[in-house]
């Protein structure tokens, strides 16, 4: 080859490189920036951006390019962050994080319980409670292991003032609950019964499988009719479901998929993804289900869906 027909073959060669150098590194980069900001959608644009800045940087002076990014994506979502909490303070009814299908891995390998409850519904609602800083601390110790010296140089911080921070962020966050988690095949058992009661419109097989002070939360964002305020107690949620089942299209199917590393009730219809909804057992029965209905917020599941093998 000469030099004439190779020298054209470069910048593609180089930019090719670039893309799939950054390509190993997008799952785990996706995986931190849904962790932060509870949206799928935000997180495809925060990595989005991340590349911008990736392809555009002097990838010789990067030494880790994983670190790198690392920090690139922090601090996009902690920049997302702030405009997000002013609009959740005005979102219409109870505010939940996005669901997404974890069977094909969308936010890395979830082998163990520990790395199930970092991409849990649960944990998602719980991190709300903590400040944008407090958020990015604990997840980059929890959920990537990062010291604290490490997390310090991501956020420009003192390593004496992360060590602060992370404490006062488990503090927040303490669930004596999961301490006594029930097992996953218990969980799943639980669900998949909820699953096929609800297929079968079984009220009172519904009945057997809640808690007596269960709660029921509906996000429908304003876009479709959703209950603005969590249900509570058996009674009333059963009635709430009852009443569900009444307005239901026909045509309308419910399945068993996994969710935010869990397994979940996804209705559909028609190829179209409707609702998914997230529960939380305790002692042998639902305690807690989480019901995302908002279409806005079923974009990413939704192609996911379109794109089949995440039910059952």
């Amino acid at each position: 080859m000469t030099s004439e027909t190779a020298q054209p073959l470069a910048p593609d060669d180089g930019a090719d490189a670039s893309a799939a150098e950054f390509t190993v590194h997008r799952p785990r980069m996706f995986g931190l920036a849904y962790r932060m900001l509870g949206s799928a959608e935000e997180a495809e644009d925060t990595v989005q951006d991340a590349y911008l800045r990736w392809s555009g940087a002097d990838r010789a002076a990067i030494a880790h390019p994983a670190a790198w990014l690392a920090t690139v994506v922090t601090r996009l979502s902690l920049n997302r962050l702030a405009s997000a909490r002013a609009k959740r303070e005005e979102y219409a009814g109870p505010w939940l994080p996005e669901p997404v299908f974890t069977r094909d891995g969308a936010l890395g390998t979830l082998e163990s319980a520990e790395r199930r409850d970092a991409v849990s519904t649960a944990l998602l609602v719980l991190l709300e409670r903590l400040t944008p800083t407090e958020r990015a601390v604990y997840l980059l110790r929890e959920a990537f292991a990062y010291t604290h010296r490490e997390i310090a140089g991501v956020l420009e911080l003192g390593e004496a003032n992360c060590r602060q921070v992370y404490g006062r962020a488990v503090r927040r966050l303490e669930r004596p609950e999961a301490r006594f988690a029930p097992a996953e095949e218990q969980r799943h058992r639980l669900v998949e019964s909820f699953v096929g009661a609800a297929r079968e419109g079984d009220l009172a097989g519904l009945e057997r499988l809640l808690a007596e002070d269960v709660v029921w939360w509906s996000d429908g964002g304003g876009r479709v009719s959703a209950a603005r305020r969590p249900i509570v107690g058996r009674d009333a949620v059963l009635r709430f479901l009852a009443g569900v089942g009444r307005r239901t299209e026909e045509g309308t199917e419910v399945a068993l998929a996994e969710v935010n590393g869990a397994p979940a009730l996804v209705s559909h219809r028609e190829g179209t993804l409707l609702a998914v909804t997230a529960f939380e057992v305790r002692d042998g029965a639902i305690s807690c289900a989480r019901a995302v209905m908002n279409p806005d917020k079923l974009a990413f599941a939704g192609r996911q869906f379109a794109g089949g093998s995440v039910l059952g």
